[in-house]
């Protein structure tokens, strides 16, 4: 065993965390989140790494009703427009509770930072590693929710501009999620959309190769 490895109870709270993550879109109205709770896993998140030491992410917390009813409604006219792109599967989407924004604690935005051009570092020719280290620290932060017994669901229903418009977000920042946080009444032991029948995870063993890309991959 390295000798920078965590106890056998330690890694398996870890592990565990990881394995009862889940997509919340169900939430207990009228709960809180304690301001410590909150420090927390704002830290975990800022904890996250980045390229280059940019630290791209922006949190922004939502605690006036009225613009969470605003964002509600950027997010219900996405449903919308989802659906319809969907087609045939449109009203199968429509049954699905796709997000919790009107339940949940606690909501926050994550966007991109502004002046993200001038980080060149492990961006030159991936210039979308800035979303990749805003992805690692929105992951951290929802760890850090499972293990304080809090749920979170990662919302991507919407469109990005009006809703930089609306936060009064300046140029070159862009929003990536919004984030329902708070208490739920339980964690499904398997994701939502299975549980749902929408769609079904596949197995590790499909997604691993060695030395090449595997030569039956499908998308």
């Amino acid at each position: 065993m390295p000798r920078h490895a965590f106890s056998p109870s330690e890694r398996q709270a870890v592990y565990r965390a990881i394995t009862e993550r889940r997509d919340m879109r169900q939430f207990v109205p009228g709960s809180t989140v304690s301001d410590e709770v909150l420090s927390r896993l704002l830290h975990a998140a800022h904890a996250a790494p980045s390229v280059g030491l940019m630290q791209p992410w922006r949190f922004i917390r939502i605690t006036d009703d009225t613009l969470r009813s605003r964002i509600h409604a950027l997010v219900d006219e996405e449903r919308v427009n989802t659906a319809d792109a969907l087609g045939p599967r449109a009203q199968e989407f429509l049954a699905l509770k796709v997000e919790g924004i009107r339940e949940c604690a606690e909501l926050f935005v994550v966007a991109l930072g502004e002046g993200r051009e001038r980080h060149v570092f492990g961006r030159r020719t991936l210039p979308n590693m800035d979303l990749a280290s805003v992805s690692c620290a929105i992951q951290n932060m929802w760890l850090a929710a499972r293990a304080e017994g809090l749920g979170m669901g990662w919302v991507s229903i919407f469109e990005p501009q009006p809703l930089a418009e609306l936060l009064g977000m300046p140029d070159g920042a862009e929003p990536v999620a919004i984030l329902c946080l708070g208490p739920v009444p339980e964690f499904p032991d398997r994701p939502v959309l299975e549980i749902e029948h929408w769609t079904t995870g596949r197995p590790l063993p499909e997604f691993v190769s060695e030395n090449g890309w595997p030569e039956h991959a499908s998308v």
